[in-house]
This record gives C-alpha cells, structure tokens and sequence, in this order.
C-alpha cells in the first residue's frame, strides 16, 4: 500500500466514530405508513410503482385485507414459465431461446420465427473487434459480476448509435447483449483464472449450432466436452431465471435508469450491479457455503440434528453468525416457489449420477425443517418456502460450475428480462422515477470557522 492510500485508511479511520453518529437515524422516523422501507407495505407487500404485461410472480392472493397463501406460479407474458420448462424437458429441446423471444416480442414464435431469430442471436455472439483484447485481457478482474459490468458500459463505446431510443434501435441493442453476454462472462472466467489461479488460458469461441447453454458449457471447460442431459440441466436454469416481474431489484434499476431517457448500456450496466448483490444474485453462493458448514456438522440427513443446527444459525452461533438460513423465505412466493420444485425435480437424476445426492438431501432437509423453524422464529401463520436458491447453487456445482460463475450464470440468463422491461418503460413509462426521502435533521446556524 503506497504512502497517500496508508493515510487516507488512517484518517478515515480516526474519523468512524463520529460517522456512526453523523449517518444515524432514529427508528420513530419510519413509524407509521409514512414510510415505506424496502419500498414494501407494512404487510410485506411492494409498493406498486408501475403495470407490465412481460412476468408475474404470484405466491397469495388478497382476501379481506389479508394475503392467502396459494402454491407459487411464475408467468411469462401469461404462460406459466414452468408449462415451458416442462414442455422442453418432454421433448428434449432447448428452451431458452424460445424464451428470449417470448419476453421481447410478447408471443410464442412458431418455428420459422425461432429459427430465424436463433441465427441472428448466433451472429450476436461474437464480441466486437479488439473488445476481448483491450476490455478482457489487458484489465482482469477477480470478481467477473465486476467485469461484466463494466465489459456492457464499454459496449457503448462500440456502438454507432449508443443514445438512440427508438424501438427498433433498443431491439437491436437487446438482440446483441443477449447474445454476446455469455461470451463476455466465459472469457472473463478465463482471463481471470489465467491471471489470479495461474491456470492455463483457454479462449473457445462460440458454435454457431449450439444453443447458449451449449455454448456456455463448451465455452467454460478447457476440453469443451459437456454432455446433454448437462446441457438441458443448464438450459432449465436459464428458462426459470429469465424473467421475475418488474419488482425484483435488478430489474426495477433497469427500470429506473430507463425513466431518466439514458441509454440501454448504462440501464443493463446498473441491472448488473444490482445483481451482484449479496442479498440479490449472490444467495447461491451464500447456501452453498451454509450446505459446507452444515455437513461438517451433520454428515448424513437427520431432520431432528438440522432442527438444532438451524436454531443455532437463527441465534447467529453457527454457520456465518449472520443468523440467516439461506435459500428459505421469499417476498412473494408462499407454500412453493415453482422455480425451486422445478430444478429440485429435475436434478435428482444428475446428483445421482455425480455423486451429490445426500448433498441435495441435507438441503431437502433444510427446506423440511427450516419453513417451520421459521415459521415458529417469527411469528408467522403465512407458510415459508425454500426459494431457487437453495438448489441452484447445487445444480452448478454438479454441472462442474465454479462458484464465482453462479451469478454470472443468473445475469447471461435475466438479460433476456431486463432488456424486455427496458422496452417496456421506453414505451409505457413516460415519467422519471422520483421517489421521497423523509428529511430527519434538526434545523441550525452555520458556526463561522472561528467560533467552532
């Protein structure tokens, strides 16, 4: 550390104790209704801050004031996102793509739109000329969420029209970020391998016959074998994660950024951002470093040992002391996630055949003991579930995934989601999104220097 960054460190450092007090705000200003902490209702619910018609995410329905607790279901453009999944694994294709066009062009194609719409979105793949070179090689980052953030801000730098916000220019913007996005985080990986886990460099471009969970499997592995039932197994993934309503996190800063008129590198960039949150995109990763503290302390599914070991991470004695259990619990969804039952499904097979099962059984375990636990912690009659967290985090890990690739993964899929709902406020939302902030101060004279 140079000489300027050591004092900086110092002086902020004898400095905390007044910033405790200077950014304090007393909890009587958030009494009421007034304000909406979170942006959520007093009963948990968001507060509606626009109408889509591309996802929606239903876990209850309202009677007499009250929720009523209903099997989650999970809708693109009015189709349940579970029919589709289920339809592909039935006919053994892939899907995702299918899905990409359904969110940006409100209906299913029939099989001449989808072929035409794959070649274009395969001509998407290929980064711009030098972008790997001057973006990905000569500036590696450890954190690849980071490096994809800032790969799609340079991306307007290649862009002859990066401001233009008409519809067929925004199109064309979205079509050309969902292709090359699993290119960008592919390279990132291996860039970053190569230059932090000093492992050999391996760069495979894309193949155009290959669907994006093909590609991205074949992209990642050094020998570029995969095999299929990896490959649907991946392509699921990517068909649940692609779209959750307008209210998630990285989609409402999509949104956000799209109301001031700026342009769609900087909305997606800022989705990204979102996403790399812990509390958002990174979850996966959180339960699977809970599943590592777990089977050192139960090394085989007992539901009356996970009782006590999840009371203890609830008291904050065990696991990370942050007193969460992640992967349970959801702002929406209320007997089920039908993301969760879905992947559970359809991953038994593959963690039998890779070795994972009582992995996958400890996290049954998790959901069986832990909706309850919770339940009885705080003070709840509504039903808890396990969210997608808890299982796809397990499914990369059996596909060979590394962890630093998990939100990636989430990002190559949502964009399809993002860049719909960017559509969406381009053509609908007609205002800049402006929420209030309470002022909570107390009101005095500037002191002149020497009289302080």
């Amino acid at each position: 550390m140079n000489t300027d960054k050591l004092e900086l460190n110092q002086y902020v450092q004898s400095l905390c104790a007044e910033l405790q007090d200077a950014y304090r705000i007393d909890s009587h200003y958030y009494a009421g209704d007034a304000v909406k902490r979170g942006l959520r209702n007093a009963d948990g619910t968001g507060v509606v801050a626009g109408v889509t018609q591309i996802g929606s995410v239903q876990g209850y329905y309202m009677r007499d004031m009250e929720k009523v607790p209903i099997p989650g279901e999970l809708y693109y453009r009015g189709i349940s996102a579970t029919e589709l999944a289920e339809n592909h694994s039935k006919s053994g294709t892939f899907g995702y793509e299918e899905v990409s066009y359904l969110l940006l062009f409100g209906h299913l194609p029939t099989a001449e739109q989808l072929a035409r719409f794959n070649k274009i979105l395969t001509g998407a793949r290929s980064l711009p000329d030098n972008f790997f070179e001057d973006m990905i090689l000569k500036a590696p980052s450890r954190n690849i969420m980071n490096k994809l953030e800032r790969s799609v801000l340079v991306l307007y730098s290649y862009d002859e029209r990066p401001d233009d916000t008409s519809l067929e220019n925004v199109m064309r913007q979205s079509i050309e970020l969902i292709g090359c996005l699993p290119s960008i985080v592919a390279d990132a990986y291996a860039v970053k391998r190569h230059a932090f886990d000093h492992k050999s460099l391996y760069i495979h471009n894309p193949d155009e016959k290959l669907s994006v969970a093909e590609n991205f499997l074949r992209m990642v592995r050094p020998n570029k074998s995969y095999t299929d039932e990896e490959a649907k197994l991946l392509d699921l993934l990517l068909m649940l994660h692609a779209e959750h309503g307008g209210g998630n996190n990285s989609t409402f800063s999509c949104r956000l950024l799209t109301s001031t008129g700026t342009d769609t590198y900087s909305a997606i960039a800022a989705a990204v951002g979102s996403l790399k949150g812990p509390l958002h995109g990174g979850a996966n990763a959180k339960v699977m470093e809970m599943l590592a503290f777990i089977k050192e302390e139960i090394p085989e599914p007992d539901d009356g040992k996970m009782r006590a070991y999840l009371s203890r991470l609830l008291d904050g004695t065990a696991g990370d002391r942050s007193g969460k259990i992640y992967g349970m619990g959801h702002a929406v969804y209320t007997i089920s996630d039908p993301r969760a039952a879905a992947i559970r499904k359809y991953a038994r097979s593959l963690a039998a055949e890779k070795g994972y099962l009582r992995e996958l059984e400890l996290l049954e375990s998790v959901e069986r003991v832990g909706a309850p636990l919770l339940m009885e912690r705080l003070h709840r009659t509504l039903p808890i579930c396990a969210n997608v967290d808890l299982y796809s985090g397990l499914v990369y890990k059996m596909l060979g995934v590394p962890e630093e690739l998990f939100t990636p993964l989430f990002a190559i899929a949502r964009i399809s989601g993002w860049c719909a709902h960017r559509l969406e406020e381009l053509l609908t939302g007609g205002r800049i999104m402006r929420p209030a902030y309470r002022a909570a101060m107390s009101y005095r004279d500037y002191v002149p220097m020497e009289d302080r």
